[in-house]
């Protein structure tokens, strides 16, 4: 049989989820299974033979991993060890002296490699690139010796000035790699050829860290596929929102930080824009947390670099994502000063809510709203789970919050959703009023398990002009998956005013960077619709401290760049700088720091429609009936409908509650869902409705 099948497979910290597409016919189907644990490898090989017994049926499987993301968090990655330029062994902990709090004179903090498995070498390069002392490659071999005694499976190299003039760090990764064990060895200049030193030095140490880790498990992944059968391209998700070869996943761990979260984001900017909002705040609220990201005009805002967690700074691009502890699996609690407080503590996967029947006790996010009628209990999400326990559910919230807090086992619950709303609402006003968007031209895309139960709370606290549904918002991130471009990201520092920037050397730097891309890309064996070239450059005013990220309008010929010229470099600088700040400063010099270039292959995408309902779909028949439901301190008789044979221009009136194998979506008294041409569901407010 002619391989045909799509799959994105997408890990999070409670379900797997697996969006599976028939190239044939344009069918898509779902599957939720339980996240397995430690080893998150077994629950993603069991979501794709749900979807694809016969995986000599698959073309391509995209994964978004968490597993470097979980290593990070939990300390777990590699032994590694670190050789660095003399009298530079202490970067890693001196970081920029920033606090894990706000109060207190005393850190926390302790890199992912120890003080011992640091050592020094003889070496130096100045700012200028200008080499002082050769590496002394004796040192090298003595230290990668110590270290490999040490027990250490990874080493980098993380010499000084790096970035200006990597000679150095190139002669003695060169040396390393011929005298190390294993493939785990890389250099600073490899990684972030870019300047600021803590940064540079966080990225490439915790890139070793995480590539045993990574590499190990891709491994395993990779030989269950074709074990079953499976022939085609394997590809990981990026954290800046396009995907890459597995082979650059091991290379370039580091760039999985933030991958299951970016391509859920990818997928909702398609989704949105297909159903005509370019504007849109996405939701995802999983078992475990509640990520939130802004896409304006239809572009994903990425941000430079990211904390995974408390000075663990990884400076790569992604997108930016905001992420709290408010997931379905948060515990509810009441503390020592009786207020009720929600996560950041999950019950995951295992043992999950208490109403799984597993041996958990303490009431979740998840539980309140089984409890409050809102969540069918004889219909679980993900497989394996039976009947729901909804009196044990009820039985831990009044014990563990209704009791504090002097409320019965209803309101308990009701405050439960209002405290994970309030925490929700905080989040979504962090990536938009905080940063100068208004939230009422922004349209609001829940998704995950759990963020179409709360669609309609967003609207009300935040004033989002409206929530759009995915037509399957369980899987969205593994949607994703199948959506996202292949991208390639690089960076160079340049450090120079751009009135007398030598422009052949960054035309040369420009070619570099797009002949390196074009080789990734070709290497990946996958056809692109399309490529495109973007180049950007890091700019300021000199003795700013903050540059601006001003693009360029660079001509290829061919695959050929053009050199710009200083006036061109002076006049996009300007532009973009009087955008931003409304005015220029008159005869202040412009400095160069950075080069950012990007190498996107463009993959076919599929076509919405067909997820669409069924021609033959009616109201009538994806009625279910009427069941009771807690909202607002009152009960309320509400419909329950098959939202997947709902049809296209269908109304449904809150309250109501649409349920589907991957989500539940809960429509307020005070709403109004409809379906669009794609499937999608429009929550809005209803005309002249009381909140």
């Amino acid at each position: 049989m002619t391989a045909k099948r799509m799959i994105g497979v997408d890990v999070g910290g409670t379900f797997t989820d697996v969006f599976s597409l028939d190239l044939r016919s344009g069918a898509a189907s779902v599957a939720k299974v339980p996240t397995s644990r430690p080893d998150q490898s077994a629950g993603f090989l069991d979501g794709i033979r749900h979807e694809a017994p016969d995986m000599g049926e698959i073309t391509t499987v995209v994964h978004g991993t968490t597993a470097g993301t979980n290593a990070l968090l939990e300390r777990k990655g590699a032994r590694t060890g670190v050789i660095t330029t003399a009298g530079f062994r202490d970067v890693l902990e001196m970081r920029r002296r920033n606090r894990p709090r706000t109060w207190g004179l005393r850190g926390d903090f302790t890199p992912v490699v120890p003080r011992d498995l640091r050592r020094e070498v003889p070496e130096r390069t100045r700012a200028d690139g200008t080499v002082e002392t050769p590496v002394d490659l004796d040192a090298v071999r003595s230290a990668a010796a110590e270290l490999r005694a040490a027990g250490c499976e990874a080493v980098v190299i993380l010499f000084v000035n790096a970035f200006a003039n990597p000679e150095n760090e190139a002669a003695a990764v060169t040396a390393l790699r011929a005298a190390w064990h294993n493939d785990h060895v890389a250099a600073s200049s490899e990684i972030l050829p870019e300047i600021r030193e803590f940064e540079r030095f966080s990225t490439t140490a915790l890139n070793g860290y995480l590539q045993p880790e990574v590499a190990g498990y891709l491994a395993r992944l990779e030989t269950a596929l074709v074990d079953g059968g499976f022939g085609g391209e394997f590809m990981i998700v990026q954290s800046n929102g396009g995907v890459m070869s597995v082979d650059t996943a091991r290379r370039l761990p580091v760039r999985t930080a933030l991958s299951g979260p970016a391509a859920g984001v990818i997928a909702a900017g398609y989704i949105a824009e297909s159903a005509g909002f370019s504007n849109v705040i996405t939701g995802d609220m999983g078992g475990t947390s509640f990520d939130v990201s802004l896409i304006a005009n239809g572009e994903s805002v990425l941000s430079p670099q990211t904390a995974i967690d408390f000075g663990l700074v990884i400076r790569t691009p992604m997108i930016e994502i905001a992420t709290i502890g408010a997931g379905g699996g948060s515990i509810a609690s009441v503390d020592a000063g009786g207020l009720l407080q929600i996560g950041p503590e999950s019950a995951g996967s295992d043992p999950g809510p208490v109403a799984y029947g597993r041996g958990n006790d303490r009431p979740t996010v998840t539980d309140a709203n089984i409890v409050l009628g809102r969540i069918d209990a004889a219909r679980p999400l993900g497989d394996g789970l039976g009947q729901l326990d909804v009196d044990a559910a009820r039985a831990a919230i009044e014990t563990h919050v209704g009791q504090p807090l002097g409320l019965s086992a209803m309101d308990a619950a009701e405050a439960i959703i209002r405290v994970a709303n309030s925490h929700m609402a905080g989040a979504i006003r962090l990536v938009s009023i905080e940063r100068g968007f208004d939230p009422e031209r922004f349209v609001f895309m829940p998704f995950g398990g759990g963020g179409a139960l709360h669609a309609g709370a967003m609207i009300e606290e935040v004033g989002l002009g409206r929530a759009l549904v995915p037509r399957y918002p369980g899987v969205t991130s593994a949607m994703g998956c199948v959506i996202a471009d292949m991208r390639q990201d690089f960076v160079q520092t340049i450090g120079a005013l751009a009135a007398e920037i030598d422009t052949a050397a960054l035309a040369a730097q420009m070619q570099d960077h797009l002949d390196e891309g074009h080789r990734v890309l070709d290497a990946a064996g996958t056809e692109f619709a399309a490529r495109e070239v973007r180049f950007e450059m890091d700019m300021a005013y000199l003795g700013q401290t903050h540059t601006v990220a001003v693009p360029l309008e660079v001509t290829v010929t061919g695959e050929t760049v053009a050199p710009l010229t200083p006036d061109a470099l002076k006049a996009a600088f300007e532009t973009t700088y009087r955008g931003i700040y409304g005015r220029l400063l008159t005869g202040s010099a412009i400095r160069v720091l950075n080069l950012r270039s990007t190498v996107i292959g463009k993959r076919p995408k599929f076509d919405l429609s067909s997820l669409a309902p069924a021609a033959d779909a009616a109201v009538d028949t994806a009625a279910r009936g009427t069941r009771p439901v807690y909202a607002g301190g009152a009960w309320h008789e509400a419909g329950v409908y098959d939202r997947l044979a709902l049809p296209v221009g269908a109304r449904i009136e809150g309250p109501a509650v649409l349920e589907q194998p991957d989500a539940t979506i809960f429509v307020e008294p005070w709403l109004a869902a409809s379906v669009d041409a794609h499937g999608n569901i429009l929550i809005e407010r209803k005309e002249g409705a009381a909140r």
